[in-house]
């Protein structure tokens, strides 16, 4: 691996990730491990460690490094933790979860992503990660989720995902439209009870499927 490469890696995680608050040493040090490059499509590999949401097929996009540092550091991932991703995209921040997490498993409804994800986990021996082909508007859990990461916005709020989290779990999603749309850090605090922290403003493409405001025509 070049020294191009490192440095590039190494100057994402100081000048983009710590710029925003993002000081957690383990999500620093897995921002640091993970080939970032390797997960890029090959057309956008030197676009790896910009402050850009990288293209991905299917109209999708690659999260810019800043967002996973503050999604990974909100949803303080502790060893025993089981996570649940929405959206695998590439399969990056899935391979972050993985390193921090006892066990991910990431719904992908583009079947050419979740192939994409699979490869990309297993050429950097992800082992405890499994990416399924599912939409995640017609998934139902067997149990619930420590951690739950969305990595789509929700045009409104949809409480499914938080209604997934075992007590004291944890729910990184993006809700709104543009040019409003606000990252929250939602935490279950019992039966019928949430903490609902709003972290900070961003723009996210929709999650495929999400329900979308009513329009009123006069």
């Amino acid at each position: 691996m070049s020294i191009n490469i490192e440095v590039a890696r190494t100057q994402m995680v100081n000048q983009q990730v710590r710029a925003w608050d993002v000081l957690d040493p383990a999500v620093l040090a897995v921002l640091s491990a993970v080939p970032r490059e390797q997960f890029v499509p090959p057309h956008y590999r030197n676009l790896a460690f910009a402050d850009t949401a990288i293209p991905l097929r299917g109209n999708q996009v690659m999260l810019t490094p800043q967002v996973e540092g503050r999604l990974l550091q909100a949803l303080a991932i502790r060893g025993t933790d089981r996570v649940l991703e929405i959206g695998a995209g590439c399969g990056f921040l899935t391979a972050c979860l993985a390193r921090l997490c006892a066990k991910v498993t990431s719904l992908e409804i583009l079947p050419e992503l979740a192939d994409d994800a699979r490869r990309n986990l297993r050429a950097i021996s992800t082992w405890n990660a499994e990416v399924h082909t599912a939409d995640a508007f017609s998934y139902r859990p067997d149990e619930p989720w420590d951690v739950i990461a969305v990595t789509g916005s929700l045009p409104v709020p949809d409480q499914r995902f938080q209604r997934w989290l075992a007590d004291g779990g944890r729910l990184f999603v993006v809700t709104g439209e543009d040019p409003l749309m606000q990252a929250r850090l939602i935490t279950r605090q019992g039966a019928d009870c949430w903490d609902t922290m709003t972290l900070f403003e961003t723009s996210l493409p929709a999650l495929l499927n999400a329900p979308v405001p009513v329009r009123f025509r006069f």
